[in-house]
């Protein structure tokens, strides 16, 4: 008597959808809008009052890295750093950030209160330093 082994093959159609790999390409899609969101948002960190100007078409800078220094009348502010730093220690914080000089943008983001000659010293160390590429920041009038 021989037995057969195999299994009966049944010709209905499977019902399940396999969405494993769309799951995980959602958690993927979440996380990296999370990070984004917070870098975005991270600079923003030290409260200034911006100056106001009007609109206008902003140009796209190709730099791969980005500065942000905040004046106030307190002292500088580099990136999110909490404590202010006087002149002198910004000089040393901009000395060692001069390697990658040529491809940083610094964006200057100066309390509307403070005063020109801070933003001109400001400048004035930029330059000593080799940074060429600055913006300012400011709000947008409504």
């Amino acid at each position: 008597m021989a037995r057969t082994f195999r299994t009966k093959r049944q010709t209905h159609p499977i019902a399940e959808l396999n969405v494993t790999n769309l799951i995980d390409l959602g958690f993927m899609l979440l996380i990296i809008f999370m990070l984004t969101t917070s870098s975005s948002k991270q600079e923003q960190t030290i409260p200034v009052n911006l100056p106001v100007e009007s609109r206008s078409p902003q140009k796209k800078s190709d730099a791969s890295h980005y500065v942000a220094i905040t004046i106030r009348a307190d002292g500088f502010y580099v990136d999110t750093n909490p404590a202010p730093l006087a002149l002198r220690d910004l000089r040393d914080k901009l000395q060692g950030l001069a390697p990658e000089a040529a491809k940083t943008v610094v964006r200057i983001r100066g309390d509307g209160s403070v005063r020109y000659e801070r933003v001109i010293q400001l400048m004035d160390e930029l330059k000593k330093a080799g940074f060429s590429q600055i913006t300012f920041d400011t709000q947008a009038e409504d």
